[in-house]
Order: structure tokens, then C-alpha cells, then sequence
């Protein structure tokens, strides 16, 4: 076995956990999840990672990041800022006009856990950064990618991810999934088809998801009638004929297409609006390893509780997630003016005062792209007329208070509903980032900045 001194020079160091935060503030967080979580299993003392790597993403039960999570979602608390009393509520900055973005590209993601998601690039009209979306899920679609390109052809928009269904070799069509369509209709005859009115993808037609046919079946059709007698007339008709068990030929595809309609759930399930969280870049965290904060670890959780309802459950009772991925390193300020402040940060100063001293505001992010974005994915109160009452709205990741208004946009384009704390995985007893900048950090967060993180 390799000890520690045989490793080479470049290898991570060996870092000893450090003690819980204990700030009264930290103590009784038993309550923050619907279940208990027995203890963490203790980790080998000879692992060359250092102990507060953050796990996988996303992580799932069955590997060995899942372990140390819990299968329940935090609570959540609903909310309605409509209520909020302008004299004696804080404001949050709003942009005056949403920017208009365009999503430019869409591509499916296997993740190393075994859960996929659609990756979407965004443009926009008021800054030249490149934004993210991932999507998980199939129920949620970008309109500004669904739309027609002058001249392009169904090549073309496979290839830009404006494609139903799933690509595989040979497929010629954008909007039908011949395969799959004929496996489904073949062997589940008994499925009905929906449209939805005010979807892009309004002539095409979907069915549940959960009554999607295995791929190791044949598509041969468990019985046949009796074959009858066509007139040529006839077989030159068949063309328009919709497909059957006893006719599996191609429907004529649709010529506009939109969003996908969602999959119809069953009669017993109760839809939940999906989870969204609004992700600020940071590097040092989801790069380099820093323990200075837990933006690595908010990242890894919330595609971890997005992708596994929809990885282990057949049936979820939500419709999707999504992150939205905004480039804006340092709350606003960029990674040199933040590499900055981790030395303000190392002189004494909090990150409060470190942006200050470094005439930048304490926090200088907008979140106008994250709306914008939000509305072309179809999660705005525009598309709220296509929803049922349970689908309506989205269930927010934050700890932020003014996160919730601000998302929310100028003209409350997008509804929060609930909003869903992120507590560090180390306050709740789990294998996560922790460390005596860590809990400066986070303790700034809720008395300077007024994160509600130990009102959850």
C-alpha cells in the first residue's frame, strides 16, 4: 500500500475534517428533512483526495456519492411575495426589461451517475457571455430552439437538438421518433395520443412517458386480423392512413413545431411545479476544490435532487428540474476582483467588506438573464393557461430571500411558489464541505446578507 510519503509531489494532501460549526444557530437541524439520516460511514484515512471533495454530479442511490445523501427533498416553504408589504420588505435590484435570449443549441448529457440531462446554450441581447440551462427531464422544451430556422433542414435541426424523442443512427426527422412511435402504437394499441393547444409542438403527438414500450421488445404485434383485401385505390390512400398495428407506416410529420407537450400523469398522482435553481459561475468552487464556500456543493445537490425522482421513480410526482447556469463569477465581480477579496478575506475582512473595499457591491448580480430563460423553457406565467393548477409556477433552490423577488422579474414574468432551502450537507450530519472559511463565510451569508439558511 502507498503511504503518504511515497505519493508525488503533485498529489492532494491529506486534510484532517474539521470540527462542526457550533454557533447555536447550527444546533437542531434534525428537523430540515422529511426523514432521518443514519450517521456517515467513516471514509479510509489513505484516500489522496482531500476530505471535503465534494461528491459526483448529480449523485443517485446505488453509488457511492448516494451514500451520503438523503432520498427526500428539503422541506419547502411556500411563498407568495405578492403579499410583501413594500414599505417593510427589502426590494431586491430588478432590471427594468427582460433581455432576449435565444437558445442556440441543445444536447443530451449521460451523467456519471447514470441520470441524463439536456444541456441548453443561451445568447442574449445584453451581454456577450454564453449562459446555461440543464434540463432534466423531457417535459420541458426551449421555444427559441423549436422554431423554425429560414432554410434549414430537419438535418439541421437534429443537429442543433431541435428534435423530439431520442436521436440514433439513420433518423431523418426533427419531429417524429418513428422508432419509438412504432414500438409504442404496436405493442400498446390501447394508448391514447394528447395534444395540447398553445405548445409549439402542437401537431405532434405525445404519449405518457411511463407507458413507453422497453427497447428489448420486438416490435412485432402480440396478435394480427385476418388480412383483408385492398383495392389499389385503396393502398394508394394508405399514405394519409394514421399508424396502426395494421398499418405501421410514418405519419406525415407536422410543419411547426414548439414545445413538447408533457407526458399525461396518472389519475392518482398530483403534479408538483418543477425545481429551479438559479446557479452563479464559480470556479474556485466547482473547479479548484475551495472550502472557502459551498458553491460546489449546492451545485452537485441540485442536480442530484433533480435527477434522481426522475432516474428512480417511474412515475414523478414533479415535472422536471432545471438549473440555470448564470455566468457571473464572484456574486457579479469577476474572478480576478474575487481572487482579490480572498486575500481581503485573509487580511481580516469578511466578503462583505472585502467587495466594499474593493468598490464593488456587496453583491452585484442580476438575475433578468434567469427569467428571460426561465419563460422560453415555458416555466413563465405565460404558459400557465396550458398547465394544470399543480404544474403552475417553480419550486426555487435558495437560501437567498431577495433571489426569490428577483427571479420573479420586473413584471412577475415567472411565479415562485415555494421556495426550497439549501442547508450544507455537513450541518445535516452528511459527508460535505466544511472548514474554518466555510463557516465564516456562511455566517456573513445570514448576518450581513440575510440568507435564511438556519430558517428552513
Amino acid at each position: 500500500m502507498t503511504t503518504e510519503n511515497e505519493l508525488p509531489s503533485h498529489a492532494s494532501p491529506v486534510i484532517a475534517p474539521q470540527p462542526r460549526p457550533s454557533a447555536q444557530y447550527l444546533s437542531g437541524w434534525s428537523d430540515l428533512e422529511n426523514t432521518s439520516q443514519p450517521p456517515t460511514p467513516g471514509i479510509p484515512n489513505n484516500l489522496i483526495s482531500p476530505a471535503y471533495t465534494p461528491p459526483l454530479t448529480p449523485s443517485l442511490p446505488g453509488t457511492p456519492s448516494g451514500l451520503h445523501h438523503s432520498k427526500h427533498e428539503p422541506k419547502s416553504i411556500p411563498v407568495d411575495t405578492s403579499l410583501d408589504d413594500p414599505g417593510t420588505t427589502k426590494q431586491p435590484r430588478l432590471v427594468q426589461k427582460l433581455p432576449k435570449v435565444e437558445c442556440l443549441v441543445r444536447a443530451r448529457i449521460p451523467t456519471t451517475s447514470g441520470a441524463e440531462m439536456f444541456l441548453h446554450l443561451y445568447q442574449n441581447d445584453s451581454d456577450n457571455k454564453e449562459h446555461l440551462a440543464i434540463v432534466f427531464g423531457n417535459n420541458i422544451r426551449s421555444r427559441s430552439l423549436d422554431e423554425e430556422k429560414p432554410g434549414e433542414t430537419e438535418m439541421d435541426r437534429m443537429i442543433r437538438g431541435a428534435y423530439v424523442g431520442r436521436l440514433r443512427p439513420g433518423r431523418t426527422s426533427s419531429r417524429r421518433d418513428d422508432e419509438e412511435d412504432l414500438r409504442r402504437k404496436v405493442l400498446r394499441p390501447d394508448i391514447k395520443t394528447r395534444k395540447r393547444s398553445g405548445s409549439a409542438l402542437k401537431n405532434v403527438e405525445t404519449i405518457p412517458e411511463d407507458t413507453a414500450v422497453p427497447p428489448s421488445q420486438p416490435l412485432t404485434p402480440t396478435h394480427t386480423d385476418p388480412p383483408t383485401p385492398t383495392h389499389p385505390q385503396d393502398e394508394q390512400n394508405s399514405e394519409n392512413t394514421p399508424l396502426t398495428s395494421s398499418n405501421p407506416r410514418p405519419i406525415t410529420p407536422p410543419s411547426n413545431p414548439a414545445s413538447m407537450p408533457p407526458p399525461i400523469p396518472p389519475a392518482h398522482e398530483t403534479l408538483k411545479p418543477p425545481l429551479v435553481r438559479i446557479h452563479s459561475e464559480c470556479y474556485t468552487g466547482e473547479t479548484a476544490w475551495s472550502a472557502r464556500c459551498d458553491c460546489g456543493e449546492q451545485l452537485d445537490e441540485a442536480a442530484r435532487l433533480m435527477s434522481t425522482s426522475s432516474a428512480t421513480n417511474p412515475n414523478p410526482s414533479h415535472t422536471g428540474g432545471v438549473i440555470v447556469y448564470l455566468r457571473q463569477e464572484g456574486r457579479g465581480i469577476g474572478l480576478a476582483s474575487k481572487l482579490k477579496a480572498y486575500n481581503l478575506q485573509d487580511l481580516g475582512n469578511d466578503t462583505v467588506e472585502a467587495n466594499l473595499l474593493l468598490r464593488h457591491p456587496a453583491d452585484a448580480r442580476t438575475y433578468g438573464l434567469a427569467t428571460a430563460i426561465l419563460q422560453d423553457l415555458g416555466l413563465g406565467t405565460d404558459s400557465d393557461e396550458s398547465k394544470s393548477e399543480g404544474e403552475r409556477g417553480i419550486r426555487l433552490l435558495t437560501n437567498n430571500p431577495d433571489k426569490v423577488r428577483a427571479v420573479e422579474g420586473p413584471g412577475r414574468e415567472v411565479r415562485v411558489v415555494e421556495r426550497v432551502a439549501m442547508v450544507p450537507l455537513a450541518w445535516r450530519g452528511m459527508k460535505g464541505v466544511h472548514g474554518e472559511e466555510l463557516t465564516r463565510y456562511l455566517e456573513t451569508k445570514i448576518g450581513r446578507m440575510g440568507h435564511m439558511i438556519h430558517e428552513a
